[in-house]
């Protein structure tokens, strides 16, 4: 699979070469550091996992088309915090062609920079790396005087990259979802666990234990477990307030499995059933949902889904009085913003905001097979929301799916977890 990445990247590159750089390592306290995760653009081309290191891709190199430049081994530092790949691991175990010590970086890199005119490379991510780089690339341009030629021009390599990760082949597609079966198990076990009187974050524990125990090695992003008035925050995470019977519970989580992430969101009552004021809204933003689902194609712009929920959610909002006026001119003067103030979606992938263009030559992109994306359309009144009825306020409701283009249409990932108010109350009354 990774093999089979580096060829079409190389191959739509062309001449030059290509530096990508490994996450760094975040220090939390002292001898102490978080918990590590590669860069998603480098483990999608390398496989490769460990800190400190360095691929280089060099389609013209008559040997060496694939580098790796990685940390050494070293028996005590193993000892402490496990076994490094070191040269001979990478080339034996990884596919490099050719992998040398980290230390090695400012003696080999300029090697294969010779003869070639372009470096593709993303600024901005490491800025020691930056700085020698734009420094290479100085020193060229200076030498090109007497004779000597080398890169002149840095290009973005996620202007290809970037767009190969939008487009799922089937292995990915694969490992998603994966990634999405075991979110939506976390979620079923939320579902069925919620009481008044219960933490929010022996919900999170739930979940998160759920998604261990399926082997998700970590989460895509950080749970949210909002309860009551937390509702109406769209990226509380703090998860630490007492649910009480009556509310609403929101949560959104989702696993990462093989690197790739779930990403769902489910909103229910704490109690057994919806009072009238959270199903009224509730089924507004369902309906929505369900029709900008529905518009899912190949040919449809991501935009024309954040329309149609828009159009639902203004029209379902001016039927229960909280916006008064045309739908029309009120959807063009953003009125249904003071509600709903997120867009519908957002790609998905190996993060859970992936990456790819949303607009491409000034319009909004058309959808293709092989691309996912979310549809999430919500409502949210905060205490004290004017010309609302106190009755609605604290009610907040996201519904989140993870959709799949298909050649035909399309297909909901994250079915497994039931959102129709029948079905909810149905696991909730259970």
């Amino acid at each position: 699979m990774f093999q089979m990445r580096r060829a079409q990247f190389m191959e739509k590159m062309g001449k030059g070469v290509a530096i990508f750089k490994s996450a760094p390592i975040a220090n939390r306290n002292q001898d102490v550091d978080h918990e590590y995760r590669q860069d998603s653009d480098f483990y999608y081309l390398t496989g490769f996992e460990e800190p400190e290191s360095l691929c280089l891709l060099a389609p013209q190199h008559p040997e060496h088309q694939f580098i790796l430049f990685v940390r050494p081994r070293d028996k005590e530092k193993e000892t402490w915090t496990g076994r490094r790949a070191g040269p001979e691991g990478a080339i034996r175990d990884y596919g490099a062609q050719q992998a040398y010590t980290i230390d090695k970086l400012d003696e080999m890199l300029p090697k294969y920079l010779d003869q070639v005119d372009r470096i593709y490379y993303r600024i901005g991510k490491d800025p020691e790396l930056d700085r020698k780089i734009m420094g290479l690339v100085y020193s060229y341009r200076t030498k090109s005087r007497v004779g000597i030629s080398g890169p002149y021009m840095l290009i973005d390599a996620a202007e290809i990259l970037h767009e190969m990760r939008l487009i799922k082949k089937e292995e990915e597609l694969s490992l998603l979802r994966q990634a999405v079966d075991i979110s939506c198990e976390g979620h079923l076990e939320a579902m069925k666990a919620a009481r008044g009187g219960m933490y929010e974050y022996e919900i999170e524990a739930l979940i998160e234990y759920t998604f261990r125990k399926r082997g998700s090695p970590r989460n895509g992003y950080p749970s949210i477990v909002g309860s009551g008035p937390n509702t109406t925050i769209l990226h509380y995470d703090t998860n630490n307030r007492q649910m009480q019977e009556g509310e609403l519970l929101l949560i959104d989580a989702g696993a990462e499995y093989g690197y790739y992430t779930g990403d769902i969101t489910r909103t229910f009552p704490v109690s057994r059933k919806f009072s009238p004021e959270q199903k009224q809204i509730y089924q507004i933003v369902l309906q929505a949902q369900l029709e900008a689902i529905d518009l899912v194609k190949p040919g449809t712009s991501i935009m024309d889904v954040h329309n149609r929920a828009v159009e639902v959610i203004t029209e379902g909002l001016v039927d229960l009085g909280f916006l008064q006026g045309n739908v029309k001119d009120l959807i063009e003067k953003e009125e249904y913003r003071k509600f709903y103030m997120h867009k519908t979606s957002h790609w998905l992938g190996m993060d859970v905001h992936d990456v790819g263009k949303y607009n491409l030559n000034g319009k909004w992109r058309v959808l293709e097979p092989g691309m996912v994306l979310t549809v999430e359309p919500g409502i949210y009144i905060s205490e004290g929301t004017e010309n609302v009825d106190p009755k609605y306020w604290n009610i907040g409701i996201r519904i989140e799916d993870d959709v799949l283009v298909t050649p035909q249409g399309h297909e909901v990932l994250t079915a497994k977890v039931p959102k129709q108010i029948e079905d909810i109350e149905a696991i909730r009354g259970s």
